[in-house]
C-alpha cells in the first residue's frame, strides 16, 4: 500500500513538461549595442557568428532563439521564437536592425534537422518482404546463379 503511495506522485512528475532552448542566447545589452552604421565586424563581435545569413535582395544576418515544450511523449511544440535581423547596405555597415517573434510568422526558413528518409514511403509489408521482389531481379535468365555467374543468389 505504502509503495503504491509512492508511485502516484512519481509517475505524475514523470509525465512534466521539459523545456528546451535552442540557437543563440540573446542578452538585452547586446541586442541595443546594434546601431545603424555599425560594420560587419562590430557585429559579430558583439553577437558573435550568425545562425544564417541571406543575400537574396540585400544581405543580412540573423540570430535565431527558439524554445521548445515537450510534454511526456508527445512531439515538441514551439512556444517561443526570436530572431534579430541586421540588414547591411552595400558599404557592409549595419542599415537596419529588426525584432521578429511568433507573431510574425516565419521569417527565416531554417533547418529543423529532420532529413526526409525513403523508408517512411513504404508500408511496413513493403518494407519486410521488399527484398524478396529484388533477389529475383538478380537471377541470370538462363539458370547459371546471380550477378557475374554467381550461384547462390
Amino acid at each position: 500500500m505504502f509503495a503504491m503511495l509512492l508511485a502516484g506522485p512519481v509517475a505524475l512528475t514523470s509525465c512534466g513538461a521539459q523545456i528546451d532552448r535552442h540557437g543563440h542566447v540573446f542578452i538585452d545589452i547586446d541586442l541595443q549595442d546594434i546601431q545603424p552604421g555599425q560594420s560587419k565586424e562590430e557585429v559579430q563581435t558583439l553577437l558573435g557568428s550568425p545562425d544564417t545569413t541571406s543575400s537574396i535582395g540585400s544581405d543580412a544576418w540573423y540570430y535565431i532563439s527558439t524554445t521548445q515544450k515537450t510534454i511526456a511523449f508527445l512531439k515538441p511544440y514551439e512556444i517561443d521564437r526570436q530572431v534579430l535581423a541586421v540588414y547591411f547596405d552595400g558599404s557592409e555597415t549595419v542599415q537596419q536592425v529588426a525584432h521578429y517573434g511568433m507573431k510574425d510568422g516565419i521569417v527565416v526558413n531554417y533547418f529543423k534537422g529532420e532529413t526526409p528518409a525513403r523508408g517512411k514511403d513504404l508500408g511496413l509489408l513493403e518494407q519486410l518482404f521488399g527484398n524478396l521482389s529484388n533477389r529475383q531481379m538478380f537471377k541470370d535468365k538462363s539458370g547459371g546463379g546471380g550477378p557475374a555467374g554467381i550461384p547462390g543468389i
